[in-house]
């Protein structure tokens, strides 16, 4: 059962990225993610100057007059979101989480689909699929995928991206465009990405949060991984501990960098602690540009 406050969560998330949506995304939605390519529409009589290869010959035949056959874009869609529901989205340094951000994130791509009647459907995963929610249309549908994000409790806190890769590519048949949304903690998924990028149109969204990068650590701290529930004790007094922590940070983020560069998967980065909208903007308006070259 839905709580008050979980409901006014789901309706604060509808109307502000419906109206991001109507003020900013519905026109770049549509002329960045293409239909499935084109689709016999009628015929009409033939007209001189008609390119003679799409003369409909049984039906001239029949009618005694050309006639040519006419086509349009096949627009529907199938939009996809494959959200993170793992224990490290529970994370956020100013009050907004990681989970919060994905569920308004995937709010403004179904509410786009929807108003340009394509499908939406979702895949929620840690180290397994948690749900999976097939494609529909509609408003309802969109607020049921919101609420299952923002709500979801999962049997796993861990981590695997591979596993829901590979289950997007055995249920998902036809092209789709997929919005892959997590913060990317995990490894191993390098090879199913490319596979999912090359089948399908694949947009990485990792979100972060800045206290993740700035490591200012006391003598001795006590953590907790938020996936494996393990207690340890971190030793701060040996020299360069912090440094040596801020490589491998650094290092880890430039390597899921360079796996989305060498898989051609488009990805953006959203500081969570940040307005998400202007880099979404740039991000579609910098597809666009080239999706138009």
């Amino acid at each position: 059962m839905l709580t008050g406050e979980l409901l006014r969560k789901i309706r604060k998330i509808e109307i502000t990225t419906k109206k991001v949506v109507s003020e900013t995304f519905s026109g770049q939605y549509h002329s960045v993610f293409k239909g499935q390519g084109i689709e016999f529409s009628e015929v009409r009589p033939y007209i001189p100057g008609d390119d003679v290869r799409f003369i409909d010959w049984n039906v001239s035949a029949r009618q005694n007059s050309l006639f040519v056959k006419r086509f349009s874009e096949e627009r529907e869609l199938t939009v996809f979101i494959v959200a993170d529901v793992s224990g490290s989205t529970g994370y956020g340094s100013r009050k907004r989480l990681k989970s919060e951000i994905i569920a308004e994130l995937s709010s403004i791509f179904a509410f786009s689909a929807i108003w340009n009647k394509d499908k939406v459907g979702a895949i929620l995963f840690t180290d397994r699929v948690e749900r999976y929610i097939p494609p529909k249309k509609g408003n309802k549908h969109v607020l049921s995928i919101i609420s299952e994000i923002l709500s979801f409790e999962p049997e796993s806190k861990r981590t695997d991206i591979d596993r829901a890769i590979r289950f997007a590519l055995n249920v998902l048949k036809r092209r789709a465009v997929i919005f892959l949304l997590s913060d990317f903690i995990g490894t191993g998924f390098d090879r199913s990405l490319g596979i999912l990028s090359r089948k399908h149109d694949t947009i990485a969204i990792r979100l972060f949060d800045p206290t993740e990068r700035k490591i200012d650590l006391p003598l001795l701290i006590s953590l907790q991984d938020p996936e494996s529930g393990e207690d340890l004790i971190l030793d701060n007094s040996h020299y360069n501990t912090n440094m040596r922590l801020q490589k491998f940070i650094a290092e880890y983020e430039q390597g899921i960098r360079e796996i989305f560069k060498k898989n051609q998967v488009d990805f953006l980065e959203i500081d969570i602690t940040a307005d998400y909208v202007p880099p979404l903007v740039r991000f579609f308006k910098m597809r666009q540009k080239e999706q138009s070259r």
